[in-house]
């Protein structure tokens, strides 16, 4: 079998980056709209919630680029690159500080990307690897942003409409929305990640709509959920989170994730894991993947179930009449039907690694997938460019395509060392 290329810098590259920015505009621009309604219609408790749900967002997006750009900047020879030079912050390390102080690096990068992605596509210009670099950077920004900011306010949007007892057609589509946007963001992360899988770097539509089934199956029970119980108990929903967050922290922890260049970016992006898990699932460690899995799985069910019958013990069954039997039996069916689709996914589109022509006597021309290496990958064109690899992106697609030990080489300079 012979090896394609690494993917190179697509139009449809371009088009997501453009898509990228105006969709963050639009976020921000909505959040600021529903802010100013609460607080017009003198509901400061809610329009103190939102504007810290955005802030902390904000400022969680922001350390992340921050990290990586001081990360980048220290790799030999990056800055030489063609188009490394040239972002919109450059090399300007003040400047680029004040910009992330400013809760505009995020947008920075857009824009960067954007840049780039023009000079690669449009006008034939060298800088492909370094295209492809930035949308990676992107990709996990924007999951960031989705499971701090986007996940937490479809849960208070939800308990408006519970608590209030009305919901206007808008809110419904409103919520809807949000919960596909949340699902679509992962396959987006997904769809990135392919990019690593030289021979399975287009994902095919039947892979990307179970993909997106499974994950938004699986998100919209747990956010249901969620939204029931702070319904009947809104003082409980905090401390439900702080009573989990901690314990996911802590798991992270153990699996002695590498992600991150520093100390200080390790514990930040465990900390913003146990943020994630609280809705979704994430692996973010080699090996035992399946088993992981289940345990998240089944942890997050029996809370989910948790959830639901302390909400039902407390529901107003006057107000809730209408609907309560029925979430409480479409809700678990739904997280069952999302469980099945993902397994169909693992049984039936995950890809196969590839593996290179000349392999060690004795192996089979076929492996699992678990027994092939990052180091079988052909980079770019056929010619390895460790700099220009995404270490941070290759890092995350060798946790999701290989249930155990990966070798990544990736960059033979670069910190390699395991945070404890």
């Amino acid at each position: 079998m012979e090896c394609s290329s690494f993917s190179k810098y697509s139009w449809l590259d371009f088009v997501y980056s453009v898509i990228g920015v105006c969709t963050y505009l639009l976020d921000w621009g909505s959040d600021v709209w529903v802010a100013t309604e609460f607080y017009c219609r003198g509901d400061l408790f809610w329009f103190g919630v939102l504007v810290g749900l955005m802030v902390l967002s904000s400022v969680v997006v922001q350390m992340f680029s921050w990290f990586w750009f001081k990360y980048d900047r220290e790799l030999p020879g990056f800055s030489d690159q063609n188009g490394a030079s040239k972002m919109v912050f450059g090399d300007r390390v003040k400047l680029s500080c004040l910009l992330h102080v400013l809760q505009l690096g995020f947008f920075c990068r857009h824009i960067s990307a954007i840049r780039q992605g023009f000079r690669v596509w449009w006008r034939k210009e060298q800088g492909s690897e370094y295209a492809v670099y930035l949308t990676h950077d992107l990709s996990m920004l924007r999951l960031i942003e989705t499971f701090c900011e986007s996940a937490p306010q479809l849960i208070l949007m939800i308990y408006v409409m519970l608590r209030t007892n009305k919901a206007r057609t808008v809110q419904f589509v409103s919520v809807a929305a949000s919960t596909t946007s949340i699902a679509w963001m992962v396959v987006d992360y997904h769809r990135s990640l392919r990019s690593f899988l030289p021979e399975k770097a287009k994902q095919g539509w039947g892979s990307s709509l179970i993909y997106f089934l499974w994950n938004l199956l699986l998100i919209a029970p747990r956010v249901a959920a969620l939204s029931l119980f702070a319904s009947v108990l809104p003082r409980y929903i905090a401390a439900h989170f702080l009573m989990l967050w901690p314990i996911f922290v802590f798991w992270a922890w153990q699996q002695r994730t590498d992600f991150m260049d520093s100390l200080a970016g390790e514990w930040l992006y465990r900390a913003t894991v146990g943020l994630i898990w609280y809705f979704s699932w994430f692996n973010v460690a080699e090996g035992r993947t399946r088993g992981r899995s289940i345990i998240y799985h089944v942890f997050i069910a029996t809370d989910g179930g948790i959830l639901l019958v302390t909400w039902w013990s407390y529901r107003d069954p006057v107000l809730t009449e209408s609907y309560a039997l029925f979430l409480l039996i479409a809700l678990p069916l739904t997280y069952l039907l999302g469980l099945l689709f993902k397994t169909l996914y693992y049984c039936c589109f995950h890809p196969k690694l590839w593996r290179p022509p000349v392999r060690d006597p004795g192996l089979p021309d076929d492996l699992p997938d678990a027994q092939v290496t990052f180091r079988d990958f052909s980079i770019q064109d056929g010619t390895p460019s460790p700099l220009l690899l995404n270490r941070r992106m290759a890092c995350h697609a060798s946790h999701f395509y290989s249930e155990h030990k990966v070798i990544r080489n990736i960059s033979t300079e670069g910190p390699e060392a395991s945070h404890q």
